[in-house]
């Protein structure tokens, strides 16, 4: 490969590299570990980046929490849906109203922030202990648009049926 090939190659991935990084709210140092993770013991005061989607937005008087479904986060941040290996589930809260009409069940957020303690609410009729975040952000995503991969007709009778 020649000097200017391997120039333009490094200078390509560089430029991707740098346009590929997380939304800059989101950025920052975090511990890794789980809502599962840490319900099992007492992990207050550490700080996190969660993420998941929305189960519950619950408006209180001074401050809005949210109930989450916790899952794997991108490189980006984003949470990672490609399987149901689900990290458990959390609360957190910050001060302010946020509508439960835009963070309506199964948006896509982001949090960051510190675990302030816990709280035990029933999921049916089963106790779960769930880890309450301080958020300091709070990264709702874009909804993402849905692909229909079966709406193109098969390249030959018989692929991608049955």
């Amino acid at each position: 490969m020649s000097f200017r090939a391997l120039t333009m190659l490094s200078l390509s991935v560089t430029l991707l590299a740098a346009c590929a990084s997380q939304p800059q709210p989101l950025q920052g140092e975090f511990a890794e570990v789980t809502p599962q993770d840490v319900a099992a013991q007492d992990s207050t005061g550490l700080v996190v980046r969660w993420g998941g989607r929305v189960v519950r937005t619950e408006p209180q008087e001074n401050r809005t929490c949210f109930e989450m479904l916790s899952t794997k986060l991108t490189p980006y941040g984003r949470p990672y849906w490609a399987t149901d290996d689900v990290g458990g589930r959390f609360i957190a809260c910050r001060s302010g109203f946020y509508d439960p009409a835009v963070f309506e069940p199964n948006r896509e957020v982001t949090f960051t922030g510190r675990i302030e303690g816990y709280d035990t609410r029933k999921i049916g009729g089963h106790a779960y202990r769930f880890p309450r975040v301080a958020a300091d952000v709070i990264y709702l995503w874009p909804i993402r648009d849905r692909v229909d991969v079966l709406t193109r007709p098969a390249p030959w009778p018989g692929w991608g049926y049955g």
